[in-house]
C-alpha cells in the first residue's frame, strides 16, 4: 500500500518543496492551496503522485472537503505536513483587529482545525509535522502577532504529542529561519525593498545566507520517516544558527 501524505499550503516555497520530496520518496501526496491556477501548476510540477485540492485552511468547510477526498482514496493518512500560514508586518501601534484575526485564523486556527479534521484518518504510527518558525523564541519588531501565532504552534506540538502518543502518532514541528520563498519576498512592498529585506535577513544568520526550501523539505522527509521514530513533541530549528548562536 502506498503511503499517503497531506501538505497544506503546498503551491510554493516550503510546501511545494516538501510535496515534491515526499512524492519522490514514494508517497501519494495531497496538496492544498487557495488558488486553483497555482494549485494546478504545483501538481503538474510534482508529477503523477500528486493530487490537488483547492482549500483555505481558515475555512472549515474546505477542510471537510479535504478530509472527504482523502477518505475516498481509502488508505488513510500517514503524514500530515500542516504548513499553510503567513503574516504581515505591523508595528504595535498599527495592529488592527483584522490583522490579528487574519493571522491567528490562518496560522493557529487553520493548523488546529486541519489536524482535528483529518484526525480520524491518521493511521497508527502517523507523523504530524507543523511549520513553526524560529521567531517563536525570538523578538521581532513589527512582527509580534505572527511571532505569537508561531509560539502557539509550538505549544500545540507538545500538547498534541502527549495526547496522541497512545495511537503511536508523533507530532513534531520545524522552525525555519529566513527561507528564500515568494512569501518572504512578499513581505516587502516592492522589488527593491524585497532585495534589501532579504539581504538584511541573511546578514543576521550566522551562516550568512538565506535557507532554501529544499533544506526544509529534507527535514520534513526525516520527520516523515522511521529515522525519527523516537521523536515526538520536538521542534527542530533549521535557521542557519540564527536562534542558537
Amino acid at each position: 500500500m502506498t503511503k499517503t501524505a497531506l501538505v497544506t499550503g503546498g503551491t510554493s516555497g516550503i510546501g511545494l518543496a516538501a510535496a515534491r520530496r515526499l512524492a519522490a520518496d514514494g508517497f501519494h501526496v495531497f496538496v492544498t492551496g487557495r488558488s486553483q491556477e497555482t494549485l494546478d501548476q504545483a501538481v503538474a510540477s510534482i508529477g503523477a503522485h500528486a493530487q490537488g485540492i483547492r482549500a483555505d485552511v481558515a475555512n472549515i468547510d474546505d477542510l471537510v472537503r479535504v478530509a472527504d477526498e482523502i477518505r475516498r482514496r481509502g488508505d488513510g493518512l500517514d503524514v500530515l505536513f500542516a504548513n499553510a500560514g503567513g503574516g504581515e508586518f505591523a508595528a504595535l501601534g498599527d495592529i488592527t483587529w483584522q490583522h490579528y484575526a487574519d493571522t491567528f485564523n490562518t496560522n493557529v486556527g487553520g493548523t488546529l482545525f486541519t489536524v482535528q479534521t483529518v484526525l480520524p484518518l491518521l493511521n497508527r504510527g502517523a507523523s504530524v509535522i507543523i511549520t513553526s518558525s524560529n521567531i517563536d523564541v525570538k523578538g521581532a519588531a513589527s512582527f509580534s502577532v505572527y511571532a505569537a501565532s508561531k509560539a502557539a504552534l509550538r505549544s500545540f506540538t507538545r500538547s498534541w504529542a502527549a495526547e496522541l502518543v497512545g495511537r503511536e502518532i508523533r507530532v513534531n514541528s520545524i522552525a525555519p529561519g529566513p527561507i528564500e520563498t515568494p512569501g518572504l519576498s512578499g513581505l516587502a512592498p516592492d522589488p527593491a525593498s524585497a532585495e534589501q529585506l532579504l539581504k538584511g535577513l541573511a546578514s543576521g544568520v550566522p551562516m550568512n545566507r538565506l535557507g532554501k526550501p529544499s533544506e526544509i523539505a529534507d527535514v520534513v522527509a526525516f520527520l516523515a520517516s522511521d529515522a525519527s521514530s523516537f521523536m515526538t513533541g520536538a521542534e527542530i530549528y533549521v535557521d542557519g544558527g540564527a536562534s542558537q548562536v
